[in-house]
């Protein structure tokens, strides 16, 4: 699928915005309307290396789940994710996000997602509305993000370790 790019200005420092977004575990609560059973990989929740694996609650999609683990963390600026979802876990991920520093104290905040999928069945599928849906999503999870953040208001569940 081509790049789906969605952004918010967040009225809170870079900082502070990327302490929040680097821990893992507070991304349920921005994306718990079309992420959910949100479940760590492993305790650690910050920076490089921490994981989660989740269902993604798309109309018709019977192979729901995917995981994603920070690849590369660059204060303030950048976090990469990499991951993968569908059906075997065939369909490889890579969302991006990255953090610019705004005037008066506000931060741009842009998430970039791609993915690639071997099978020509989930081209089809992206192209058939695929890609529509996850940009919808996405750009409801950036407002979310932005409500949590500068008010505390919307905040979903926080995500645990499974078995905790």
């Amino acid at each position: 699928m081509d790049a789906v790019t969605t952004s918010v200005i967040i009225d809170a420092p870079r900082e502070r915005v990327f302490a929040y977004l680097e821990d893992l575990a507070n991304h349920s609560q921005f994306t718990d309307h079309y992420l959910v059973d949100w479940r760590l990989t492993r305790e650690e929740s910050v920076g490089t290396g921490a994981g989660a694996r989740f269902r993604i609650a798309a109309p018709g999609n019977r192979f729901g789940w995917g995981d994603v683990t920070f690849a590369e963390v660059e204060a303030p600026r950048r976090i990469v994710e990499v991951g993968r979802s569908g059906k075997a876990n065939r369909i490889r991920t890579l969302g991006v996000y990255e953090l610019v520093e705004g005037m008066h104290g506000t931060t741009r905040v842009q998430f970039t997602l791609q993915t690639e999928s071997p099978v020509l069945s989930d081209k089809i599928a992206d192209v058939l509305g695929g890609r529509a849906w996850v940009k919808r999503q996405n750009a409801k999870a950036m407002r979310r993000l932005r409500d949590v953040i500068e008010r505390g208001v919307g905040a979903g569940r926080r995500v645990t370790v499974a078995g905790r």
